[in-house]
């Protein structure tokens, strides 16, 4: 929290010896720039893909002792320098025997120990918290979020899991091909005969990753606001979506398509939650706010007292005062939406629920890439085509 909070930037390296937990909670603040710096969060945003690398000597070892005897007949060439490295494992181009170019992704040490230890300990002092402040149970839940992020990171662990993910999330893609096309989503080709849960071989895509479009700034809106449209609709529409779709998990090919990898971590969001936050986001497009906060009410498990009705959406007139007229770099959706999900709780009763967190999470990364990229735009009002689009093709509202 040192590192995260204070006013100089933050030791990398440092963070990175405390193990992977204390990564995967610093890639989180990196998508909160309500509570840090937006500079500090572009710092922490480096965690996606620029990790700390495995030495060459110990690639091969754990090539040789971890990978299957079919990978071993059918690679003919391994690049030694990686392509990129995250917290969990780290990329290699290679060439199959056949001559496929490939990408060969490792996963780094044996992590799972020390990680379920540091998370036991954490939900023990975050017990504590929760007896002082028992509010945190239903709003900004820490031991929701550590329990999420223990969750998708042992998935990512087992990188058999992106196989499964991504077949998952194509088979929905393919589903809604007739109401909804996604023509513009692909999937890597895998490899599984090549691969097991310490390695995974698949496809090079040739293109770049959003993350370096940002760095490049070379990403057009046009393109974002399709990528909205397409993980909205997993997100909305169907509530199953890729949990972990931050700049460094997609990737822009040549052919302007967008490429969704590290498909590992799944999330699925309770209907009743991604289609409240959908009432809610459409209605405001729409500046419609009294029924934008009816759809945020609907949470609760019984409805308020017109009184407690009332004093909410007070409040939440005062959140939202003259919120379309402002561009995200004047006022973050990730900001607001804090503060939206606070009252709710507080003043109407709402229940997100320990499984809400991943949605909401993902509006983080998709509010975070934006004030990246084009901080002038105004958020709610470039949403309003997807989300009618969602109405229409999804049968939702």
């Amino acid at each position: 929290m040192r590192q995260v909070t204070r006013k100089s930037p933050a030791n990398l390296d440092w963070i990175q010896k405390q193990g992977l937990l204390a990564v995967k909670l610093a890639q989180i603040f990196a998508l909160r720039p309500d509570i840090i710096s937006l500079e500090k969060c572009k710092q922490l945003q480096t965690l996606y893909s620029s990790a700390s690398t495995i030495p060459t000597e110990n690639v091969f070892k754990i090539l040789k002792e971890k990978a299957p005897d079919s990978y071993h007949e059918n690679i003919s060439w391994f690049d030694v320098e990686p392509l990129a490295a995250a917290s969990v494992g780290q990329v290699h181009k290679a060439k199959l025997k056949t001559g496929e170019k490939v990408v060969v992704k490792v996963i780094k040490e044996d992590h799972e120990r020390k990680f379920k230890r540091d998370v036991k300990r954490m939900t023990r002092w975050l017990k504590l918290a929760m007896i002082l402040s028992p509010k945190l149970r239903r709003v900004g839940n820490p031991i929701a979020l550590l329990e999420h992020v223990q969750d998708y990171t042992l998935r990512e662990l087992d990188l058999r899991n992106e196989i499964i993910g991504a077949s998952k999330l194509n088979a929905i893609r393919e589903e809604l091909s007739g109401d909804f096309p996604m023509k513009r989503l692909r999937f890597p080709k895998y490899y599984p005969e090549l691969s097991n849960r310490h390695v995974l071989v698949s496809e090079l895509i040739d293109g770049q990753t959003l993350e370096q479009g940002i760095i490049k700034s070379n990403l057009a809106w046009e393109d974002l606001l399709e990528l909205f449209r397409i993980h909205g609709a997993f997100m909305f529409g169907v509530g199953t979506f890729h949990g972990d779709l931050h700049p460094g998990n997609c990737i822009l090919d040549k052919q302007g398509n967008f490429v969704f990898i590290d498909n590992g971590a799944i999330c699925e969001a309770p209907r009743k939650v991604s289609n409240s936050l959908f009432n809610f986001f459409y209605h405001l497009s729409s500046n419609d706010k009294d029924l934008a906060f009816e759809s945020l009410i609907s949470l609760a498990e019984r409805r308020p007292r017109s009184v407690k009705v009332e004093e909410f959406k007070k409040d939440m007139h005062e959140i939202y005062k003259d919120f379309e007229n402002l561009s995200v770099g004047q006022q973050s959706l990730t900001e607001v939406m804090m503060k939206t999900v606070r009252s709710a709780v507080e003043n109407a009763g709402a229940d997100y629920g320990e499984e809400g967190f991943p949605i909401i999470r993902s509006l983080m990364y998709m509010d975070g890439l934006v004030i990246r990229t084009y901080p002038e735009v105004k958020l709610i009002s470039e949403m309003t085509g997807s989300l009618n689009e969602f109405k229409s093709g999804l049968n939702l509202g």
